[in-house]
């Protein structure tokens, strides 16, 4: 036996424990280096990661081990048995504490499923050292184990670890899952960041493995969105019917999702080559005979004849954020922090199929430092310039249509500004500012990034990749009588 230290705990197995206590307590730890800081003329002596390779050692060995856990696979024969100690546990885990309080014996049967078994071991070195190695095909299981014996901080930091980790890439994808496990223990947190992803980057999911194993809930919820981005509608129609391909859903699902797609924002000439070669529209088309008549109506009129009789803020003509060129443009800025830099671009007018040949030029203008007004320098009665405390100001981004038309009667345009990041290697949505006519600028674009710091999050490359995305909406003018 190692001679104790205190009521009964071996001295060595006392340092390790405190080092735990360290690194799982946050506030404690801080208010310790407080202490430190303090004492203005100590030396710190650090030799913490020494005591961690100790606690692992203690583990890998069973030394002084006074509890036996054996973990069991349900509906299986598998057992694993771990020596451990019922101080570093309780420490680490009221629900081992109560546990190991209620024993009979020095053995604690603990039953688990075969992902949670698979990773248990890690999950105990985790109590003993603090420190965890995380795949992405584990992170679930250990959320679960995390969660079921209330290790707190690691619950959180799993969380942390999957909102961070949407973008990474995997044999079979994980965003889907993941998302159905934040609905299932409702994390909100780790849900909305999930349906986020899959949102700003449904180009990306509709081409992967993934996209076949999304649920149909999920589905019917994405297609509801407005703020989708992908190439085109007639992108995500060509998805849906690979997803009802694969999936064969009941005929209400299928229908469900058929009227989901917005068919009025599909050019003419591509609505008539899906009803003659699609085989799911051709099978279906009763169930959207309405919509599709609506469509032909939307894109044979003039966009202020069909307000008169129509109801034009349905969804049926609500566009998306589609990435293609009709819709706007990719913007590049090389070094943004340089200067103010504006370029040109043009989009169609609406898309309705009567305004497919009008233009609209827009003028786009970055400034890396405005400042409004109220910060600007001022002129005294003399003439003087008065000086004016500033922060440097912040970045902005101006789009404005270089002419104005009889055409956009009845029309307005939101604009939105998608913000490109690399994440995990991969390039992905980062941002998406959203703003209207009727405002010259997003208020809080770019308000959180560092453009200055070559790394930043924000940037590629040391250069800052937009998108901007012209949304024509229509309004009803004139209400028909019955």
């Amino acid at each position: 036996m190692v001679r104790s230290c205190g009521q009964g705990i071996p001295a060595w197995v006392y340092e390790g424990t405190l080092l735990l206590l360290i690194h799982s307590v946050t506030v404690r730890g801080a208010a310790l280096k407080q202490e430190v800081a303090l004492d203005n003329g100590a030396t710190v002596l650090n030799h913490s990661m020494s005591l961690v390779q100790r606690m692992e050692t203690l583990l890998a060995l069973g030394n002084s081990s006074d509890v036996t856990l054996r973990v069991q696979t349900i509906s299986t024969d598998e057992v694993k048995v771990i020596q451990a100690h019922s101080l570093v546990l309780t420490l680490q885990s009221d629900v081992f504490e109560e546990l190991l309080l209620s024993r009979n014996g020095s053995v604690v049967v603990l039953r688990e499923t075969p992902d949670c078994a698979a990773v248990f071991d890690k999950f105990i070195r985790y109590l003993y050292c603090g420190d965890i190695s995380v795949r992405l095909d584990q992170a679930i299981s250990l959320h679960k184990l995390a969660s079921k014996y209330h290790v707190w901080g690691l619950q959180q930091g799993l969380t942390q670890y999957m909102t961070q980790h949407l973008s990474s890439d995997s044999p079979t994808g994980h965003v889907i899952g993941w998302y159905n496990y934040a609905l299932q223990i409702a994390d909100m947190v780790l849900r909305d960041s999930c349906l986020q992803y899959l949102s700003w980057n449904l180009s990306s999911v509709v081409q992967s493995g993934e996209w076949g194993s999304i649920s149909e809930d999920l589905l019917l919820s994405l297609l509801q969105r407005s703020d989708l981005i992908l190439q085109s509608e007639l992108e995500l129609y060509e998805a849906l019917e690979a997803w009802i391909s694969q999936n064969k859903p009941v005929s209400s699902t299928v229908e469900s999702a058929l009227r989901a797609v917005r068919y009025g924002m599909i050019p003419p000439q591509h609505l008539f080559r899906l009803q003659k070669q699609s085989p799911l529209l051709q099978k279906h088309y009763e169930s959207i005979r309405d919509l599709l008549y609506l469509a032909f109506q939307f894109h044979s009129a003039s966009p202020i004849q069909l307000a008169k009789y129509f109801d034009v803020n349905c969804s049926i003509f609500t566009p998306r954020n589609y990435l293609s060129t009709s819709w706007g443009s990719p913007w590049v800025i090389n070094n943004p922090t340089r200067d103010d830099r504006s370029f040109s671009f043009q989009t169609q007018l609406g898309p309705s199929g009567h305004d497919s040949s009008k233009r609209v030029t827009w003028n786009a203008l970055f400034s890396p430092r405005w400042l409004p007004l109220s910060a600007r320098s001022t002129y005294t009665e003399l003439g003087a310039m008065q000086p004016t405390r500033t922060d440097g100001g912040r970045p902005r981004i101006i789009v404005t249509p270089a002419t104005s038309s009889p055409d956009f009667a009845g029309v307005s345009f939101q604009k939105t500004v998608i913000v490109m990041a690399r994440q995990q290697g991969k390039v992905v949505v980062r941002h998406v500012y959203n703003f209207h006519q009727s405002t010259e600028e997003a208020g809080d674009f770019l308000v959180d990034a560092d453009l200055q710091r070559r790394a930043s999050e924000y940037l590629i490359d040391s250069s800052l990749y937009l998108h901007i995305v012209i949304k024509p909406l229509y309004h009803t003018l004139i209400v028909a009588r019955k």
